[in-house]
C-alpha cells in the first residue's frame, strides 16, 4: 500500500502531484491511501510506504480540461472518498481518454455530484454573507460568519476580494478564516460563531427596508427553503424576520387587498422601501471617497417610474446640492429628454457611484473617474434600486455606468443603439454621458453627437411599448 498525504483538505495542488506520481510508478488505485494531514486516518495507512514523487524525466500525464475542472469542484467537496475516485477515473482515463463524457458512467455521475454540490455551497456563500462594521484602530472593518458545507473558503475568497476590493473585511467559519485588508489576502484559525458580531445600526435601517417590501402574497415557503435553506436564516439580519413575517402573512395580506381597493395609496410600500434605502446609503462607508466628499448622492424620482438612467457619480455641483444631474452635464441630459419626448415623471435617475471623486485644485475641485474597486463596492446599492424599482428598461449613461449594471467593462461604441439584457434579464439601452458631449471640440461636433443621444433617448423609451 501507499499512502498520499495532503496538507489541506482542499489542497488540488498537491493531489496532482501526488497522483500524477502514483500515475508514473503505476500504482493502481486499490492501493493507494488518501489522507490528509500526518495522523492515519484509514486502518490500510499503518505501515504503508509513503506515496511515490514524480521522477524529473516522468512523461506528462496529459488530460482534458473537462477533468480538470470536475477535479478542481469535487475535490472541495467533504466526501472522505473524494481523492480515491479522482484518482480512479484519472487511472481509468489512461486507456479511455474520453470517459469524462460519459456521464453514465457511474464514477463520473458520482463526481458530478460532488462538484455540483460544491458549486451550489460556492453561491450559496456569495448570496448569504453578511458582513456587520467592527471598528478597530485602522477605521471600519466589515466581519460575517459564514457555515460552508464544503471546503470552499479560500477557493472563493477571490470574489470577496474582487467584490468587496476597497473594504477592509474578515469571513469567519468553522473551518478557516479569511482577511482582506485592502492590499493583501490572509488566513486565519478557525472561529466559533460568538466571534463574530451580533449587528450594528445599519443593520437596523436594513431590517425595515426588508419588512417594508417584503410581499405575503408571493411567500413560497418550500421554494424559499430550497433556495435558502433554515441554517443560513440566523446569520442574516433579513431572514431574522421572516418568522413573524410569516406568522402575520395572512393579515398582511388581507391589508395588501384593502390598500388594492383604494383604502391608502398603492406604491406606498415601496416609497417607504426606497426611504429606508436612502437613509441607509446616506451613512455609507463602503469604500474610502466618503471621506472627502460632502455627501452620499442617492437616487431620485418615482419609485414607480418605468424608466431608469444611471449616470457614473455626482459632479461638484450635485455633491453639493444632494441630487443628481444639476450641474451642467445635468442640463444637457433635462435637454435630451425633453427633444425625445421623455417627462421627469417617468425617470429616476441616479448614479453607479454616490460619493464625489475629485483631484484638489487649488480652490477648485476637478472630476476622477472612479475606478474598478470603487465601482463594485457601490455597485450594491443600484442592485438594491433596481430590484425596488424593477424599471422596465434601464439606460446607462456611459462606461462606468455600463460596467456597473453588467458587472463587466462593456464597448460604447459597439453595444450602442441596440436593446441589451442585464443579468437579472431586465431590458437596458447603452449611450454616451452627457458630460461627453460638454467635452467635444467643436459646435458642429456637439449638435450632431446631442442629435445622437436623443435618438438613443427614443430608442429606449419606445422599448416601453
Amino acid at each position: 500500500m501507499r499512502v498520499a498525504t495532503l496538507s489541506a483538505p482542499d489542497d488540488m495542488d498537491a493531489w496532482r502531484e501526488a497522483a500524477r506520481a502514483l500515475i508514473a510508478a503505476d500504482v493502481p488505485p486499490d492501493r493507494v491511501v488518501w489522507q490528509v494531514g500526518a495522523a492515519a486516518e484509514d486502518l490500510f495507512a499503518t505501515g504503508a510506504e509513503p506515496a511515490p514523487t514524480s521522477p524529473a524525466n516522468a512523461s506528462p500525464l496529459r488530460v482534458s480540461r473537462a477533468f480538470i475542472a470536475l477535479a478542481g469542484d469535487a475535490i472541495l467537496h467533504r466526501d472522505p472518498e473524494r481523492f480515491a475516485l479522482l484518482y480512479t477515473l484519472l487511472w481509468r482515463l489512461r486507456e479511455m481518454p474520453r470517459l469524462v463524457e460519459d456521464h453514465a458512467d457511474p464514477l463520473v455521475r458520482r463526481l458530478e455530484g460532488l462538484a455540483k454540490a460544491v458549486r451550489r455551497d460556492i453561491h450559496k456563500m456569495r448570496a448569504f454573507v453578511r458582513f456587520r462594521t467592527v471598528t478597530d484602530d485602522d477605521g471600519d472593518r466589515y466581519v460575517a460568519w459564514f457555515e460552508p458545507e464544503h471546503h470552499i473558503v479560500r477557493a472563493n475568497a477571490a470574489f470577496f476580494v474582487n467584490r468587496f476590493a476597497s473594504m477592509r473585511w474578515s469571513i469567519l467559519t468553522p473551518d478557516v478564516s479569511i482577511h482582506w485588508d485592502g492590499a493583501r489576502l490572509s488566513e486565519g484559525p478557525p472561529a466559533v460563531r460568538g466571534d463574530a458580531p451580533e449587528g450594528d445600526p445599519v443593520e437596523e435601517v436594513w431590517k425595515t427596508y426588508y419588512a417594508s417590501i417584503f410581499n405575503p402574497a408571493r411567500v413560497k415557503v418550500n421554494a424559499m427553503l430550497k433556495e435558502m435553506p433554515r441554517k443560513y436564516w440566523k446569520n442574516m439580519p433579513e431572514t431574522a424576520l421572516v418568522p413573524q413575517l410569516l406568522a402575520s402573512a395572512q393579515a398582511r395580506e388581507s391589508g395588501m387587498i384593502e390598500r388594492a381597493r383604494g383604502r391608502e395609496e398603492i406604491g406606498g410600500n415601496a416609497q417607504l422601501a426606497w426611504e429606508a434605502l436612502r437613509d441607509e446609503a446616506a451613512a455609507c462607508t463602503r469604500c474610502h471617497l466618503h471621506k472627502h466628499a460632502t455627501q452620499t448622492v442617492f437616487g431620485e424620482g418615482p419609485v414607480s417610474a418605468p424608466m431608469m438612467f444611471v449616470g457614473e457619480q455626482p459632479g461638484d455641483q450635485e455633491d453639493l446640492a444632494g441630487h443628481p444631474f444639476v450641474g451642467p452635464a445635468g442640463q444637457v441630459f433635462n435637454r435630451a429628454l425633453a427633444a425625445a419626448g421623455i417627462t421627469r415623471e417617468q425617470t429616476y435617475v441616479t448614479n453607479a457611484v454616490k460619493h464625489f471623486k475629485f483631484e484638489p485644485r487649488g480652490k477648485r475641485r476637478i472630476h476622477a473617474k472612479p475606478d474598478a474597486g470603487e465601482i463594485e463596492a457601490c455597485r450594491w446599492w443600484i442592485e438594491q434600486e433596481q430590484l425596488l424599482l424593477r424599471p422596465k428598461v434601464t439606460v446607462a449613461l456611459g462606461a462606468t455606468a455600463a460596467r456597473s449594471l453588467f458587472g463587466k467593462v462593456m464597448t460604447i461604441g459597439r453595444e450602442r443603439g441596440r436593446e441589451q439584457r442585464l443579468p437579472d434579464g431586465g431590458a437596458a439601452w447603452i449611450t454616451v454621458h452627457p458630460s461627453y458631449l460638454l467635452r467635444l471640440p467643436d459646435e458642429d461636433a456637439r449638435t450632431a453627437e446631442f442629435a445622437r443621444f436623443v435618438d438613443d433617448l427614443k430608442l429606449a423609451h419606445a422599448a416601453l411599448g
